[in-house]
């Protein structure tokens, strides 16, 4: 049941116009479901995106800031996303050039809203 749940959220969220790829991670980095083409190395990605996420708390409690919503990585026709949802999970987002500055981070954010208040 919590595979097809999974599985359901990232179909959600790869309805989202520009998400060109998602995967949802524990915040201790293993891979929950993901809709990512091409061969990878997918405990890398999810442990490095747990790495990255909690890098950005540390660094903004450092700095005594909000903890942070997200992670951007921009490359040069990609933009990576690592959104916290909820205290147990982040969603992983390839978003694909431009596609960055259009309503794909106001959808983003109510569906991981949406899948933190689930877990």
């Amino acid at each position: 049941m919590l595979k097809e749940k999974i599985q359901g959220f990232i179909e959600k969220v790869m309805e989202v116009e520009g998400v060109a790829g998602c995967a949802i991670v524990s915040r201790d980095g293993i891979m929950l479901g993901k809709s990512l083409s091409g061969e990878f190395n997918e405990p890398w990605l999810a442990a490095m995106s747990a790495t990255l996420f909690a890098s950005a708390e540390s660094a903004s409690s450092i700095l005594k800031l909000p903890l942070p919503e997200g992670v951007t990585i921009s490359a040069h026709d990609t933009t990576i996303r690592v959104l916290g949802a909820g205290e147990k999970l982040l969603v992983v987002t390839v978003i694909r050039e431009g596609e960055e500055k259009s309503p794909v981070s106001e959808h983003l954010q109510a569906l991981v809203r949406e899948i933190g208040g689930t877990f």
